[in-house]
């Protein structure tokens, strides 16, 4: 183990059998924090996700940069749960682990010998994490899931894009991948809590179908109401106004006047105060009422400067807003640096290579990245030996092809 780890979860030993992005997002909050995520993966191949390369990416030997962003700080053991040594390798990690986390098809985990319920009784302390992309009960329970496939059926590619006549848009990130990784490291924490008091594990069972419905708070609220579904709204709120994004001299600002303080600031920044009394916009519900003549008359005077001229304005007025910023330039934004938004980390073939930060700051025991992704089974002789297991073994097994030793 690296004795840099500090995170609030040390001593917190997870094995995660998952690919992908929802389980190994679970594992990788997990070792952010601190854990000891081994991640096994199958023989032969490994997780798709190391050949998820883009055009300029990296040569065929090298792992890609996706792989890479969701598995640092884990330690990998490459692993055939098919053969009976695989099997047994497995049986004795559990005896040590705390966590299991799991991405598979509903029947996978029984199928290779290792139903949850024989898992609860032989190892009673774990706590076993499923996610799927529709939870292990209920009429979908068997069916696979995709990120596109959960944002479509959650509602969430209904309320997306731009409206009428537009065909339909998914947000742009996979949101319910991630958000069900976020969703599971949240339950496995509680979980782990809860066996502190009663000594037994217990299974953590969420979906990406789920991770996409927690998304409509506000949009299901308005169902609720109103009976009626909201629609796409671009980047306008369902509820407040003025709230989205408009046009400057040289691109787009987001601002959120969505009360009436922030919208008597807005005005008076503006030098616009003739809007703060036109009836059309007098409170929130005439601007929403009026919310397409709100934005023509916003934009008019926006478009007049520059996005960072506005900025300066906004920001000495105390308005709520933001600049439309790519990628690169949020990962060189001075707010993303200074909170470790972007950080390195020193990767057996490739070097040094950057990697999104923790989002979640610790004082006392912070959370960090303390190693890069593993290479295909670098670290299964390294765990095998911490096991007990003396080296002829681990080249027995490498021999049968149960595992594979290492770099």
């Amino acid at each position: 183990m690296d004795d840099a780890r500090k995170g609030p979860l040390q001593g917190i030993v997870v094995l995660e059998l998952a690919h992908v992005m929802a389980g190994p997002t679970c594992g990788r909050m997990l070792a952010d924090m601190g854990a000891d995520v081994i991640k096994i993966e199958r023989l032969p191949g490994g997780d798709d996700t190391r050949r998820d390369r883009v055009t300029s990416d990296s040569s065929e030997d090298d792992d890609s940069f996706a792989f890479m962003m969701m598995n640092r700080n884990k330690r990998g053991l490459a692993l055939d749960l098919k053969t009976e040594s695989g099997k047994a390798v497995l049986r004795r990690l559990l005896e040590k682990a705390d966590v299991l986390i799991e991405n598979y098809r509903h029947d996978t985990m029984a199928k290779l010998g290792f139903p949850y319920e024989t898992l609860h009784e032989t190892y009673p302390r774990l706590v076993y994490c499923a996610v799927s992309g529709f939870g292990r009960t209920g009429p979908y329970a068997t069916r696979g899931g995709f990120d596109l496939v959960a944002q479509g059926m959650s509602g969430i590619m209904s309320f997306t894009g731009e409206g009428d006549g537009r065909p339909p848009v998914k947000m742009g990130a996979p949101v319910t991948d991630i958000t069900a990784g976020i969703l599971a490291a949240m339950g496995v924490c509680a979980a782990l809590h809860n066996r502190n008091a009663t000594g037994r594990g217990q299974m953590v069972d969420t979906s990406l179908f789920e991770a996409g419905i927690t998304f409509s708070y506000w949009h299901s609220a308005i169902s609720f109401a109103t009976g009626d579904s909201p629609g796409a709204l671009g980047s306008r709120h369902p509820l407040n106004a003025p709230y989205q994004a408009y046009r400057t001299a040289d691109g787009w600002i987001n601002i959120g006047g969505a009360n009436e303080s922030n919208w008597r600031r807005l005005v008076a920044a503006l030098d616009a105060e003739e809007l703060g009394t036109d009836p059309r916009f007098y409170d929130n519900g005439a601007r929403m009422a009026n919310v397409d003549a709100l934005e023509q008359e916003l934009n008019a005077r926006l478009s007049q400067r520059t996005t960072a001229v506005w900025m300066a304005v906004l920001d000495a007025a105390g308005v709520p807003a933001g600049p439309i910023m790519s990628v690169d330039e949020m990962h060189r934004d001075a707010q993303t640096l200074s909170r470790g938004m972007v950080t390195e980390c020193d990767h057996l073939r490739r070097g040094t290579v950057k990697t999104i930060g923790f989002p979640v700051k610790f004082d006392e025991t912070p959370a960090g990245v303390w190693r890069a992704a593993p290479v295909f089974g670098q670290h299964s002789r390294e765990v095998l030996k911490e096991y007990g297991y003396a080296d002829a073994e681990i080249d027995g097994f490498a021999a049968e092809g149960a595992i594979q030793p290492g770099a």
